[in-house]
């Protein structure tokens, strides 16, 4: 079983500059979501601005992955490919970036509207944003790590959207997947309690109908299985001695 890492203060320190340049890359990617524009071009642009602070995108070829963001449109729930798609009024548009900068990673993601959207879309775009601030409620020295699953799954079924169960948020550091898994859902006081110098990463993927989830292109894009629209949001954070750092933030201090 992987050892869950215990970051020190220098590390700390690398993955602040990581976690914010991650969150300008996922902003400038949320400024180009207009009707018109390809994920491809969207995709390109990520890549050039992570590239030009001397950092690389997470995301390029990890397990085979084509592209430095992941673009995911509508039923898209995550791992949407980059590609010639134009976005139209009215879609949503998930973006998940990470970038690699000084041996560390951040990892970040938001659903943007693309113009004028539909109610429903707005609210599932909300509920999905909100839900993690839920779930870090409970990330903190004491709590287990699935007291926050519990705190999403608890806020996103109270407005009759289902979250995925088939993907998890993870720890964060040296690699962009590390140990401990963390589940946006399932009953709290399970798996391994808060330290702090911990990093995870907390990503709801919320969808608005059935949670069931199938996949598509090879096993990369997943869509809900009934085509309702999905929503995903994702910080990385760090366990502190007392609230929750989010690392992911942009020049200003804000997440997307």
């Amino acid at each position: 079983m992987e050892m869950i890492s215990i970051k020190s203060a220098p590390e700390i320190e690398k993955m602040r500059a990581a976690g914010r340049l991650t969150a300008q890359a996922r902003k400038l990617a949320g400024s180009l979501v207009r009707p018109g524009i390809t994920t491809m071009e969207i995709d390109k642009a990520v890549r050039r601005f992570i590239e030009s602070h001397g950092a690389k995108p997470s995301f390029l070829g990890l397990y085979g992955f084509p592209g430095s963001a992941c673009i995911s449109v509508n039923e898209v729930v995550i791992h949407g490919l980059p590609s010639s798609r134009k976005l139209q009024e009215g879609d949503i548009v998930s973006i998940d970036v990470g970038a690699y900068l000084d041996g560390f990673h951040g990892d970040c993601a938001a659903t943007f509207p693309c113009g004028e959207v539909s109610e429903e879309a707005r609210k599932l775009i909300d509920v999905t944003r909100q839900s993690f601030f839920e779930g870090i409620k409970n990330a903190r020295v004491g709590c287990r790590v699935s007291d926050v699953g519990h705190g999403v799954q608890q806020y996103v079924e109270s407005f009759g959207f289902g979250v995925v169960r088939d993907f998890v948020g993870h720890g964060v550091g040296r690699k962009l997947h590390e140990a401990p898994e963390v589940p946006n859902f399932g009953a709290a006081g399970h798996g391994p309690r808060f330290q702090p110098g911990m990093v995870i990463a907390v990503e709801p993927m919320v969808c608005a109908g059935d949670w069931h989830v199938k996949n598509l292109d090879g096993n990369w894009t997943t869509v809900s299985v009934d085509g309702s629209l999905a929503a995903h949001y994702e910080n990385t954070i760090l366990i502190t001695d007392g609230e929750p750092e989010l690392l992911t933030v942009d020049e200003n201090g804000e997440p997307a």
